[in-house]
């Protein structure tokens, strides 16, 4: 098999017209290909004037190396796993988002049957419990955006793009894509797969480590650990059930704030990290469309997208989680606070974008020395954007003009909010630290000189968005597992990943230690 790549294509072509074109482009005869696959998708719209799509493709055929350009294919990647775990005790999960998630389906494959804790409901019950609250206010704190099957990238664009270059990210792209995501995912350059495929996607996963021998415990909490001599040897549950074990993955998320109580209570290491704290920002799609793509191409591309960065004297900040045609979600996990998130479904059809704006924050910013002082940092704002918005879950809304100006919004222009439940027009400055506001300012003016309206005076911000990553990392060793042997911290919430892909990575990699310790 061959692969040819850097391949311009100006049309829209359906998958068949792409190869016949390239086929035709490359003299390939099309009756002698035996295997062929779309491997990368991006679009150029560097020149406005003459925006295309870039490929690249694999096919079987005869004669390859008389084929101009191309080169030979690498093998794809498999997991090479050693299982030398003899244990008769059933590893357990705690958290059912990606990390749990891929943590469990790598355990069942070889042979290991893990039970998976997961203090929120199965995915179709929490969906019922994520509507309600947005039509409502009526908040269930074990049930919502942040906790429940699927974890909280469940309800937000669901995007497979990472920083990190691991070749697992392969393999996390062909099992989302066998358990039911859009073929897409596997080639264009910057995957996503929706909150509407992402439903059924998780659905799909539970059943098949259900077939291969796992276990699901939903509306179940762990409360505590048993640990002796350094060594966990079970974890305690909210229905009072004891579930003896003595591998725990801990897939917790970075929202499980009375889990890292309770784990800090036990003696397990962590330290304070990094983290960002800002506010979505809203705008029309049609108005990102035009200044990313011009109003001159005749193809159909999709909802244009952005990514920013700003190193200002004091702060930076960067647009993160970019939704378009999205909404700013209501994501509140705890009473009277305010916190938000983006969700865009897979055709990303609404009529606003959406991306969190942040701002970097430090340990030094925290009060105390305790290592879970960022969680009470982010705590804290959060109930303050309660307060502002009405103390009923309403979200504090302004206009980026009136942001800027330091005045209270007294109403809203061209683009409207799309938070729900509701919202309430406010003075964000009143809550921010002034080096947060200071930064977003300069940092939001600085981006509409790299995307023309980004600043415009009727951008809605909408706050707060605290939860872009863990303020807390709990400490692991080359084997994966912490201090108390047994423990395996993984994913998001523990500190080593950020976002759907890497704590998928994540959850993968503490599912081989797990399998290769004896």
């Amino acid at each position: 098999m061959i692969r040819i790549s850097n391949i311009k294509v100006r049309a829209d072509y359906s998958k068949d017209e792409l190869f016949d074109f390239i086929y035709k482009k490359y003299g390939i005869k099309k009756t002698s290909v035996t295997k062929k696959r779309i491997v990368k998708k991006s679009i150029d719209a560097r020149n406005k004037a003459d925006i295309f799509y870039n490929y690249a493709v694999e096919v079987e055929c005869e004669n390859e190396s008389k084929i101009k350009g191309a080169e030979e294919v690498i093998g794809s990647p498999k997991l090479q796993i050693n299982v030398r775990r003899r244990s008769s005790k059933r590893p357990i999960i705690v958290g059912a988002g990606p990390a749990g998630l891929f943590a469990a389906l790598i355990l069942a494959k070889n042979g290991v049957k893990p039970i998976v804790i997961e203090q929120g409901k199965t995915v179709d019950e929490r969906q019922k419990d994520v509507e309600e609250f947005l039509a409502t206010g009526k908040l269930r704190y074990q049930s919502n955006v942040q906790f429940g099957e699927g974890g909280a990238g469940t309800f937000s664009d669901g995007k497979l793009t990472s920083g990190i270059h691991n070749q697992l990210c392969k393999i996390v792209s062909q099992e989302f894509y066998n358990f039911g995501a859009p073929e897409q995912i596997l080639y264009i350059n910057k995957p996503h797969i929706g909150t509407d495929n992402l439903i059924n996607i998780v659905r799909n996963m539970r059943n098949k480590i259900i077939e291969l021998g796992g276990t699901f415990l939903f509306n179940e909490k762990v409360v505590d650990f048993k640990i002796a001599e350094k060594k966990v040897q079970s974890v305690l549950c909210s229905s009072g059930r004891a579930l003896e074990t003595d591998s725990v993955i801990l897939a917790i998320g970075h929202s499980a704030r009375d889990t890292f109580e309770k784990l800090y209570e036990k003696g397990i290491q962590m330290e304070r990290k990094n983290f960002s704290v800002g506010v979505r920002i809203e705008h029309k799609q049609s108005m990102i469309n035009k200044s990313q793509y011009g109003n001159q191409t005749k193809l159909k591309l999709p909802p244009a997208e952005y990514k920013f960065a700003y190193h200002g004297e004091v702060r930076s900040c960067y647009t993160f989680c970019m939704c378009p045609g999205g909404v700013v979600m209501a994501s509140s996990s705890e009473p009277n606070t305010i916190v938000t998130n983006g969700m865009s479904k897979f055709a990303r059809d609404g009529e606003n974008s959406n991306s969190a704006v942040l701002v970097n924050i430090t340990p030094d910013d925290f009060e105390g020395n305790s290592p879970l002082a960022g969680i009470y940092f982010q705590k804290k704002l959060e109930e303050e954007a309660f307060k502002l918005g009405g103390g009923n879950y309403y979200a504090p809304i302004q206009r980026f003009e009136d942001f800027k100006n330091n005045v209270k919004s007294k109403q809203v222009g061209e683009i409207k909010p799309s938070y729900r439940p509701g919202v309430t027009l406010s003075n964000l400055n009143d809550i921010f630290p002034n080096f947060v506001s200071k930064t977003l300012v300069e940092g939001i003016s600085y981006f509409g000189k790299l995307l023309k309206g980004f600043d415009n005076p009727d951008s809605i911000l909408t706050g707060v968005e605290t939860r872009s990553s863990s303020p807390v990392q709990i400490i692991r060793d080359e084997s994966k597992q912490s201090n108390i042997k047994g423990i395996y911290p993984c994913g998001e919430g523990a500190g080593y990943a950020g976002g759907i892909m890497s704590a998928a990575v994540d959850g993968i990699k503490c599912a081989i230690a797990v399998l290769e310790n004896e």
